[in-house]
This record gives C-alpha cells, structure tokens and sequence, in this order.
C-alpha cells in the first residue's frame, strides 16, 4: 500500500506538471509563500469529513460531505435547537469518482429546506458523527460578502481564514483556484477538512479557476472531474447547463459566476446562458448586481498579462448595458482596484474591477507590475489578505480589503459605492445608447 501511494503521488506530480498552464510573463518573482498544510483525516469513516454548504435556489441549502465508509446514507437531519431533529430530515444522493489510481470516498450532497432567514440550523449528516451549525442569510439588507480568491492550502490560508472568521459574514464568494491539488487528489481531502470549520458554517459559492481543470490528454480531456463532484453549485436553477457557469440571488443582489474556462465565445453556450440571464434581472429586487470571474479582464500586474482579454471582448459589453456594479477575479497573486471602467476607459457607468487572488496559494505573491501605474488603477498591492463587501441598502456598499499582517488583518483599501440602478445619468445614457442603435438598425 504504502509503494502504491508513493506511486500514486509520483504519477500525480507529473501530470501537474503536464498540464499546469504556464505563466504570461517570467519577468515578475513570488514573495516566499508559507509550507502547504496538509489536513489529515482523525474521524471513523462512517463519520462526515469535509462539510460545507452552499445556497440553492431561495430558502434552501445544499449539505455536502465525504465519508470512507460506502454504506452511510446520504441525509441530513436538522434543526433550529441543538440535538433536536425531529421534525426535519432530507435526502439526497451521493456519487464518487475516480482519477486515475485514486478513488474518492462517497461523496453526499443533500438539499434542505425551506429555511428561515437569519436563523441558525444544527444539523447531522449522514446520521452519525459531530453536530454542525450554520447560518442562514438575513432577509434584507444589510448583507456582506467575503471575498477571497486563490485559498490554497498553506499557512497564508490558515491566516486568512482566520482573518474572515474572526467577523461576521453571510455568505463568501470563491473566484476559483480552491485546493490547488493538481491532480493531487488527497490534496482536495486535506483542502475540503482545512476548510470545514469555515464553509460548514457559512454558506461558500466558488467558481473555477485554471487549477481546477486537471486535464489530461486522451483520459481526462474535459478535465473539472473533482471540483464539479465536490463542488456542485445550483447551475440547474439559473438555466445553466454547466457547473462552470452559473447565477444566484441573494438579498437584493444577483451574482453572476462565470467561467474562464468554459468557451465563451458568442456561438457559445455560456455566452448565450448569460444573455439571457441578465435580461431576467428585475433590479427593481436585485438592484445590486455583481460578477465573478477568475482570469482578470483588467489587470495592471506583470503576472498573467492579457489571458482575460479574450473573453472580456466577448462579453464585457453585456456587462456593461446591464449596468454591472462589481466585477471581482482571482488569478493574479495580488490585490487591484480598478475605477468604473468600460473598454479600457474610465467610465462612470462602468463595473469597478478588483483583482483578489491573494488568499494563501502555494506558488506566492506577484510583486511587480507596470510601470508607470495605469491611470484607471486606483490601488495595488502584492499582499495576502481578503476583501469584505457589505451592501448597507439599496444604493450604497462598503467595500474594504484587509492586507494579512501576520497576526492581525489590517483594511488597506476601502470605498464606498453607489449602485448603478440608481444612477439616474447611467440610465439615462444607456437609453439614448439604445435610441441611437435602433434608430442605425432603422437606417
């Protein structure tokens, strides 16, 4: 067993290796990053491990957890008071897979509800093991996001992880590159019970980064065969066709989780998913509207220069008509602010742009960018931290990134926002834009 594991991790280094994308440009260098912490698994295997939840469709929950043991049953009993579940208990399914010599445990997904607003849930999984706890989002306003791109699992991470719990959130946005197994697989086991005592908690939604696909040509050419088994997202519930891509409400705000790394072209499905998504968007209920991404569209570091631009010719129009507020992307090391830009220009009516893929990865900081500073970057940093968005109402956010200063998170940046569904100038402008198209269709 034990030569058949040093294989298996050998085999796993090298097709890392063989399909890790390299980067845009080798003229930037990492800040030394902290060891990568493995998280060892210390419960018996009919207990859950890895717990987390996310949010499916309104009032419901999606429970998901792994057990080594294949014959536990996938339900999720829970309650409103400790230990007491006798009124309330789902069911739902499990799967599993298997890459190359690896074979995951049975993977459980449940979906409870309908649930109360502001409550907190005790719930069991599985029937046996620890009690865990979550709470639900509010009704309205105020709500807030934590934002944190490119986790990993290193001590950075546990820093920052720290730093989101030590306040209170409701639910945190993911702009993808999660465990950074590469191919690793255990490494997504040590990643799903680093993260536990987190996203068991709190509602988690992430999108894909490029360390998510594991690839491999001929065997696992569509690649994502872990993240969309660990990490189903209510795809479904938005038309979506794909675990890649996605939207969601949440008290007042509709967020868009895109993918890099689906095809986005406008023969594309996604490309057609979104239109269509953003055109159901009623803002007179969601007058906020945000977009996750992973690969920045707008980016002033050195590191990954242009490997969002693609896409951002593709879409960012349609952003910019439906008067997107924020857009936020991992992908680069670092921290940037951008001003409300369109087509590289800033403009008011434009999403603020913020890179955040600075949450603990393995690989480092990117800590050079170009000089002299473009004018549409307001702030940059090349720092390990996380960011806080809380919308107060209907027209106005604080948004704020906190730098990790060793042992205590530091607000670096901060600014407050005015929603664009309440900018009577930008709607204005918008319809003298599509007075003035129709009237060169007419012609």
């Amino acid at each position: 067993m034990t030569k058949l594991l040093f294989f298996y991790f050998y085999l796993s280094c090298l097709v890392s290796i063989a399909w890790r994308p390299q980067h845009a440009s080798a003229d930037f260098v990492r800040k030394p990053p902290r060891p990568i912490v493995f998280t060892p698994h210390n419960r018996p295997e009919s207990h859950p491990q890895q717990v987390h939840v996310s949010l499916v469709g309104k009032n419901y929950m999606k429970v998901s957890w792994l057990t080594d043991e294949s014959h536990v049953a996938s339900t999720v009993d829970y309650g409103i008071t400790p230990g007491n579940y006798e009124w309330s208990s789902a069911t739902g399914e499990q799967t599993s897979y298997s890459y190359f010599f690896y074979t995951s445990g049975k993977i459980h997904h449940v979906t409870i509800g309908p649930l109360h607003p502001a409550t907190t849930y005790y719930y069991r999984c599985g029937g046996s093991g620890p009690e865990f706890n979550f709470r639900t989002p509010p009704a309205g306003f105020p709500i807030e996001f934590a934002v944190v791109g490119d986790l990993g699992q290193t001590g950075w991470t546990n820093t920052t992880l720290e730093h989101i719990n030590a306040t209170d959130y409701d639910v945190l946005l993911l702009p993808g590159d999660l465990s950074y197994a590469d191919a690793q697989q255990p490494l997504w086991d040590s990643f799903g019970r680093l993260v536990e005592p987190y996203a068991s908690r709190r509602p988690w939604m992430v999108t894909e980064g490029n360390h998510e696909q594991e690839t491999f040509p001929f065997i696992y050419p569509n690649g994502f065969k872990a993240y969309n088994s660990r990490w189903p997202m209510p795809y479904q519930q938005s038309g979506s066709q794909s675990n890649l891509y996605y939207s969601f409400d949440v008290v007042g705000t509709h967020i868009i989780m895109l993918g890099s790394y689906a095809d986005f072209s406008v023969d594309s499905d996604q490309y057609k998913w979104l239109a269509t998504d953003l055109a159901k968007v009623d803002r007179s209920k969601t007058p906020w509207l945000v977009v996750i991404i992973h690969a920045p569209w707008y980016n002033s570091n050195l590191a990954h220069q242009g490997e969002g631009e693609s896409m951002r010719v593709a879409m960012e129009e349609m952003l910019y008509n439906a008067h997107v507020d924020m857009v936020f992307a991992g992908h680069v090391h670092a921290y940037e602010r951008f001003a409300r830009v369109y087509d590289n220009n800033a403009d008011p009516c434009g999403p603020v742009y913020i890179t955040i893929g600075d949450g603990g990865n393995r690989e480092g900081l990117a800590m050079l960018y170009k000089e002299p500073k473009p004018s549409i970057s307001i702030f940059r940093e090349a720092s390990f931290g996380h960011g806080r968005l809380r919308i107060v109402n209907n027209t106005h956010t604080h948004w704020s990134w906190h730098r990790n200063d060793d042992s205590v998170a530091t607000v670096s940046d901060e600014i407050w926002l005015q929603s664009l569904s309440s900018s009577r100038s930008c709607i204005l402008k918008l319809q003298q834009k599509v007075q003035i198209t129709q009237t060169n269709d007419e012609l």
